[in-house]
C-alpha cells in the first residue's frame, strides 16, 4: 500500500505568502516615488486667471518651464503633513457624516425597510435588491454629487448582504460602485459635470439625455457582474474572495428579517427622507457644501435618537464608538493628499499634466477621445478630486478638444469618466477607504472590482465612441 502523502503547509516550507503592503505604506511609497519624481523631471508650469465664477484656471498653450525645486526628505514629511491639513475640510466631513448618519443606522429603521424588501423579494428574487439600491444611490451620486455621504451606508450593506447569503464585497459593492457609477455618469452634478461645464464654455446641466444613457449603461454591466457574483458564492459560499476572513458586520437573514419596523423606525427614515429632500434642494438652490451638510447631517442624527428614545450619554457613546470606527480611513485621505502636494511643491504637476496631453494631438480623432478617457482616468490617481482635477485638465482639455474635432461635450464626458470610476480603484483615492470601512482587504477588492472596471471602462470607450458617430454636442 502506497504511503499517504501529507500535504506541507506554506508555513512549513519557510515561504511566506505575498501580501500588499498596509495602505498607510502604500501610500508612502507612493509619496516616496513622486519625491524622487522632483529631482527627475523638469519643473513647469501653465499660467492660471480667475474665470467669473471666481476659479483659478489654467491658461491653455502657456506651459514653461520654471526654476527647479526637488524636494527634500525633510520636505517631503512636511508635504505629508500639510497634506492632513490640506484635506481637513474633506476629512472632517467624514468624521461627521458617518458618526451622524450613523446613528441613523444604529436606530434599525433601515434594517427594517431591507426586511420588508426582503418579504417582498423572497428566495431567488431577493437578489433584485442589488440592482435597486445600486441605481437609487448612483441617482443620488449622479444629481446632486454624493460620494463621501454614502459611507456610513457600507457597513449596514455590509451586514445586510451576509444575512442574504452574499458577503461583505457585495455589501461594499452596492454602495460604493454605485456611487462611483453616478459620479462617471452624472448628468446634473455640481461638483463635476457643472465645474467641467462651466470651465469648458458650455451650458450648464447641458447634454443630460446622453449621460443619462451612459449611466443606465454602466448600471446594467455593475449591476449583472455584481448579481452573477452574488448568486455564485450564495450557491457555493468558498468561492468568495472573503470566504473565512472574519466580518464585524456579520448578522443572520433572520436578524434582518425579523429586526423591528414600528413607529419610531419609520419616523427615523421620514427623517432621513426629509433630510435627503432638504440637501438636495440646498445644495442645487444655494450651493450647499460641506458645512451646511455636516450640520444637516448632524440635525438628522439627533433628531433621530431622540426619537428612538436614547438617553446624552447613549447617542454620545455610539458617535464615539462611530468616530473611532472611521477613524483610519480618514487618515487615508489626507496622507493620500499629501501625493498632490509633494508634486505642487516640485512644481512638476502641471509638467505631468503637460506630458499627458502631448500624445494626443497626435492621434486620429476617434483614437484621440478615448486618448483623453485614458489620460482623464490616469490623472485621476494624482488628482483624486473631482472639482480639482477639472480646475486643472479642463482649461487644456476644452481648447485642446478643438483642435482635435472632437466636441466639448464629449471632453467634459471623458473628465467625467476618468474621475468618477476610477475613484474606487485608486489607492490614491477611495479605494482604500471605503474597502476599510467594510472591513474588506483592499486586494480582495481589487481582484474583484478590476476585470468589472476593465469592463466598465470598455463600455465608456464604446459610448464614447457612439457620442463621436452621432455628433453629440
Amino acid at each position: 500500500m502506497a504511503e499517504e502523502k501529507i500535504p506541507v503547509l506554506p508555513e512549513e516550507t519557510g515561504k511566506k505568502k505575498f501580501a500588499l503592503p498596509h495602505i498607510y505604506a502604500l501610500l508612502f511609497g507612493i509619496i516616496i516615488l513622486c519625491t524622487l519624481m522632483t529631482w527627475i523631471l523638469p519643473a513647469g508650469e501653465f499660467d492660471r486667471v480667475t474665470n467669473a465664477t471666481g476659479q483659478k484656471i489654467v491658461v491653455a498653450g502657456t506651459f514653461h518651464l520654471v526654476d527647479a525645486h526637488p524636494v527634500g526628505i525633510f520636505e517631503m514629511f512636511k508635504c505629508i503633513y500639510e497634506g492632513l491639513c490640506n484635506a481637513a475640510n474633506v476629512t472632517m466631513f467624514v468624521f461627521v457624516a458617518y458618526a451622524f448618519i450613523g446613528l441613523i443606522i444604529a436606530t434599525g429603521a433601515f434594517n427594517g425597510l431591507v426586511a420588508g424588501l426582503l418579504r417582498i423579494f423572497k428566495g431567488k428574487t431577493k437578489v433584485a435588491i442589488i440592482p435597486i439600491f445600486i441605481t437609487l444611490i448612483g441617482f443620488a451620486s449622479s444629481t446632486i454629487g454624493v460620494f463621501e455621504e454614502t459611507f456610513p451606508f457600507i457597513p449596514i450593506f455590509v451586514g445586510i448582504s451576509i444575512a442574504m447569503g452574499y458577503d461583505a464585497i457585495v455589501g461594499m459593492a452596492i454602495v460604493s460602485l454605485a456611487a462611483a457609477v453616478g459620479y462617471a455618469g452624472a448628468f446634473m452634478n455640481p461638483f463635476t459635470v457643472g465645474m467641467a461645464q462651466s470651465i469648458a464654455g458650455l451650458p450648464i446641466m447641458s447634454g443630460s439625455g446622453f449621460r443619462i444613457f451612459c449611466h443606465i449603461c454602466m448600471i446594467v454591466v455593475a449591476s449583472i457582474y455584481t448579481i452573477r457574483y452574488a448568486l455564485k458564492i450564495e450557491k457555493d459560499p468558498t468561492k468568495s474572495l472573503v470566504y473565512g476572513d472574519p466580518s464585524e458586520f456579520s448578522m443572520s437573514q433572520e436578524e434582518v428579517a425579523s429586526h423591528p419596523f414600528g413607529l419610531r423606525e419609520k419616523a427615523v427614515l421620514l427623517v432621513l427622507l426629509a433630510g435627503i429632500i432638504v440637501l438636495v434642494y440646498g445644495t442645487k438652490n444655494f450651493g450647499w457644501y460641506f458645512t451646511e451638510l455636516s450640520a444637516l447631517f448632524m440635525i438628522m442624527g439627533l433628531v433621530s435618537a431622540f426619537i428612538m428614545g436614547w438617553t446624552p450619554n447613549e447617542i454620545a457613546r455610539k458617535l464615539s464608538r462611530n468616530f473611532t470606527d472611521i477613524a483610519e480611513a480618514c487618515m487615508m485621505i489626507g496622507i493620500a493628499r499629501g501625493v498632490l502636494i509633494v508634486m505642487q511643491h516640485g512644481h512638476i504637476m502641471d509638467t505631468f499634466v503637460y506630458g499627458l496631453s502631448l500624445p494626443l494631438a497626435s492621434f486620429p480623432t476617434v483614437i484621440s477621445a478615448e486618448c483623453m478617457l485614458l489620460v482623464q482616468t490616469l490623472l485621476n490617481f494624482l488628482i483624486p478630486s473631482g472639482s480639482g482635477q477639472a480646475v486643472v485638465s479642463m482649461p487644456i482639455m476644452a481648447p485642446l478638444s478643438d483642435l482635435l474635432h472632437i466636441p466639448r461635450q464629449l471632453a467634459v464626458l471623458c473628465f467625467q469618466y476618468g474621475d468618477g470610476l476610477s475613484n474606487i480603484l485608486w489607492p490614491t483615492a477611495m479605494a482604500p477607504v471605503c474597502a476599510g470601512i467594510a472591513g474588506v482587504k483592499v486586494e480582495k477588492w481589487w481582484k474583484w472590482f478590476v476585470p468589472l472596471f476593465l469592463l466598465l471602462l470598455l463600455t465608456q470607450m464604446v459610448t464614447v465612441a457612439v457620442a463621436l458617430m452621432i455628433g453629440w454636442q
